[in-house]
């Protein structure tokens, strides 16, 4: 027996580095990623806390933002301390990582392209800061991931796909309300790569899963607070950014929300500062007696974006360009981008967090602007808060030294996400398989990304709003490069000469083409047609079905060939298409499915 162990342990050995040599680059990122994360641990402890840590943790403000990262941090505090937590967020940030490299690969992007798409969440600086807060961003991003792949995973998802993932991006909307907005690409999406009579149901099946997570997180507002709403107090948020730009001269107002307009000094306080600041109107306004405070401030924002539209697009338009700036800094009216900085202390947020006989406090903002005690750092456990010096020092140097996804590269994906997502109105984009799969993806992730980063800006700007830029746009860039490539590659092969007897050549490892509905399948001599293209019907359905078992991913070292076909067969695509009939493989019924027996892992 110790002979035959001693072969199956070194066969093993000699096949993990067999896919570390296939898949280095990757390794690498990952490798430099977990020892990023690693110091992050050691140097802050037990975790960081941000002024929002105290609605999670301590329930503070209740109804000002939505319940699911509380619902979570607050059992999960009862089991372990936030160091334990912040751990839990890095490999999170690790996971999304792996996830998103996978699912490039799957869709036909080269090893050293996918690597290079998901280094900015391995090594961005600011992702790394916030994993270590105790805050829900990043369990946000990881449900937006989630959700992602799970549409991508298949060219076409499974209905228990579609319905995690619908519950996915349902439940990422309950950690940031912004989320919400997910359901339109995600709809999208499956309305597009989802055949026949099954767009319909399976597109009711989304709907319905993402509304799950919202209404059962409306559910628990309503039995604490009295209201049936996922962040019922949130909307009057937007009070910052409609005031800074209201030229309340010209608005036309109800008397008792004058008082609401902001003096010249008091915009250039910014939107963050209006919501927030002790010298913001809201801060002394007193509404009529029958009015609750946020209704009044709603409707005073309703009545900014009615009758003054175009300034406050032209403010959000603005704070959405800043992403792209080859520097990043705090403008004029913004949130300090330090307190998403690594600090050289341990950094405190006053009143709501600051360190008092070697525990954090936590308080809330009394009227006066004092502070009320809401519990210490020893509740949880994990120790009193430390710093690492020479540790943060390191950190703070490579953060602020360019250790973060400059904008210009932001911009580049943006405008090649834009570009791949606009190639599907091409329809020999749409015809050819690999290219079209690898431009499905670039769609998905693009508008997610962009609708998350835009209704973000729509509040306010602020550095910790774009983090999602990072798991969205190199993505998205990703995905559009690796459809340019399978468009050249198929250009080189239809221009190269074929003689009798001469091979077509194999695609590269990672861009095999998919069999199956990707491109039409032939019966009877006869293409049927693309389900994208003009006239598609019911009958079209019959080539169409199924063809997750067909479709075998390609991979270096993630997916294999079905055998027998070549490398550009289809799945015999071009020997029946000589054929006047469609031949049934040995021992197959008429009726039968095709490839049934061929099932995709992890489908």
């Amino acid at each position: 027996m110790r002979p035959l162990s001693s072969q199956g342990t070194a066969r093993r050995t000699v096949l993990l580095a067999a896919r570390a040599r296939q898949h280095w680059l990757m390794a690498l990122l990952l490798a430099a990623g977990l020892v990023l994360r690693v110091l992050v641990q050691v140097a802050y402890r037990p975790a960081l806390f941000y002024i929002d840590s105290i609605k999670y943790l301590l329930g503070a403000y209740p109804g000002n933002d939505p319940p699911g990262y509380q619902l979570l941090i607050q059992p999960l505090m009862h089991i372990v301390n936030p160091a334990v937590a912040a751990a839990i967020q890095h490999l999170l940030g690790l996971a999304m990582a792996v996830a998103l490299y996978l699912v490039l690969r799957r869709r036909g992007a080269p090893g050293w392209l996918s690597a290079l798409a998901v280094a900015p969440v391995l090594l961005d600086g600011y992702q790394l800061q916030m994993e270590q807060l105790i805050m829900p961003d990043t369990g946000f991003e990881a449900l937006v991931v989630a959700g992602l792949v799970l549409l991508l995973w298949n060219p076409r998802p499974r209905p228990w796909m579609v319905v995690a993932a619908g519950l996915a991006l349902g439940a990422c909307a309950t950690f940031r309300q912004v989320g919400e907005i997910l359901i339109l690409p995600a709809l999208l999406y499956a309305l597009i790569v989802i055949p026949g009579w099954r767009r319909l149901s399976q597109a009711l099946l989304l709907c319905a899963a993402f509304a799950v997570p919202i209404l059962l997180a409306s559910f628990k507002n309503y039995t604490s607070i009295g209201q049936f709403s996922l962040a019922p107090y949130a909307p009057s948020t937007i009070y910052g950014r409609v005031a800074e730009v209201a030229d309340c001269g010209r608005l036309s107002l109800p008397s008792y929300e004058r008082p609401l307009c902001p003096s010249a000094s008091q915009k250039r306080l910014g939107p963050d500062g209006l919501d927030h600041d002790l010298q913001s109107p809201v801060k002394k306004y007193h509404p009529p007696p029958s009015m609750a405070n946020h209704n009044v401030m709603t409707d005073f924002a309703r009545q900014v974006i009615l009758q003054q539209p175009g300034s406050v697009a032209g403010a959000i338009g603005g704070d959405a360009l800043k992403l792209f700036a080859l520097h990043r800094v705090t403008s004029p009216g913004d949130t300090p981008i330090s307190r998403w900085q690594f600090q050289p202390e341990y950094p405190q947020h006053r009143p709501y967090i600051t360190i008092h006989g070697g525990q954090v406090v936590f308080a809330s903002r009394t009227p006066t602007g004092g502070g009320k005690v809401l519990g210490t750092g020893r509740q949880f456990g994990g120790g009193g808060p430390v710093v690492v010096k020479p540790l943060a020092s390191f950190l703070r140097g490579y953060q602020l030294g360019g250790g973060y996804t400059p904008g210009p590269l932001l911009a580049f994906a943006a405008l090649a996400g834009l570009a791949g997502s606009l190639s599907l109105l091409w329809r020999r984009v749409r015809r050819r398989a690999p290219v079209r799969e690898a431009a499905l993806g670039c769609l998905l992730t693009f508008t997610a990304g962009a609708a998350i980063l835009l209704i973000s800006d729509l509040f306010e700007f602020n550095w910790r709003y774009q983090l999602p830029a990072v798991i969205t746009l190199p993505p998205a860039a990703g995905f559009a490069i690796a459809a340019l490539l399978a468009a050249l590659r198929a250009r080189r092969t239809a221009a190269a000469p074929a003689g009798p007897g001469t091979a077509e050549p194999a695609e590269p490892a990672g861009t095999a083409e998919p069999a199956g509905p990707s491109r039409p399948l032939p019966v009877g001599g006869q293409a049927l047609a693309d389900g994208l293209e003009p006239g598609h019907g019911r009958q079209d359905d019959h080539g169409e079905r199924d063809q997750d078992g067909q479709w075998q991913p390609a991979r270096a070292g993630l997916g294999r060939r079905a055998a027998g076909r070549g490398p550009h067969d289809d799945g015999g695509q071009h020997a029946e298409a000589a054929r006047p009939r469609l031949d049934l493989a040995s021992g197959h019924e008429p009726g039968q499915e095709p490839g049934e027996g061929a099932r995709q892992v992890g489908g």
